[in-house]
């Protein structure tokens, strides 16, 4: 049975082996740069045409693999999430195609290839990036467990933080208001 770092590994290696840019995001890339907590998923990001994406789930063999080719073109059209499931763990990633806005862009290229895990090197989405997703997801949901990674990310990294970007993207996207919870939740 395949653990997180596992399937990172394996992630990893599919899609650098097809050459397709990706950075992990989400909770695994907040752990890197902030502290622990447990996840059952990897969110990643990808860059990954619909003439890739028959390659891409061959990278992951039926009945070890849940994955759908059919799921993975809608993603691509929508520019939203699809899955691949390892069955025996029932560990989860997400796939999200790469958005085709200014901060997407700025995000997939500002990645960068470091330790994710222990023993694991890829490519990770940068900690001002991580920080600029989780204020998005905690304003879409309010889910508390966004601003504790984030409030995590900012003791931990704080002082290695592009305070600079950190800001032009706040205000670009109009996070001020959950930005203002992080600095409340820093304050305590």
């Amino acid at each position: 049975m395949l653990d997180i770092a596992q399937l990172l590994d394996k992630i990893i290696t599919a899609c650098e082996s097809l050459e397709l840019p990706y950075m992990v995001v989400g909770s695994v890339a907040s752990m890197a740069f902030g502290e622990y907590r447990a996840t059952n998923d990897i969110d990643v990001v990808i860059w990954l045409s619909s003439q890739d994406v028959s390659k891409f789930c061959k990278q992951f063999p039926e009945g070890q693999y849940y994955v759908s080719e059919a799921a993975a073109h809608e993603a691509i059209q929508h520019e939203r999430m699809f899955n691949v499931i390892e069955l025996q763990s029932g560990l989860k990633v997400d796939f999200a195609i790469a958005q085709q806005t200014p901060w997407g862009k700025s995000e997939l290229d500002r990645r960068r290839k470091a330790p994710i895990v222990p023993g694991v090197i890829g490519y990770i989405a940068s900690p001002e990036d991580v920080i600029i997703a989780k204020l998005k997801y905690y304003q879409e949901g309010e889910s508390q467990k966004h601003l504790r990674d984030v409030a995590a990310m900012c003791q931990i990294s704080g002082d290695l933080l592009d305070r600079n970007y950190l800001n032009h993207w706040i205000e670009q996207l109009n996070l001020g208001e959950a930005w203002k919870a992080i600095q409340t939740r820093l304050a305590q």
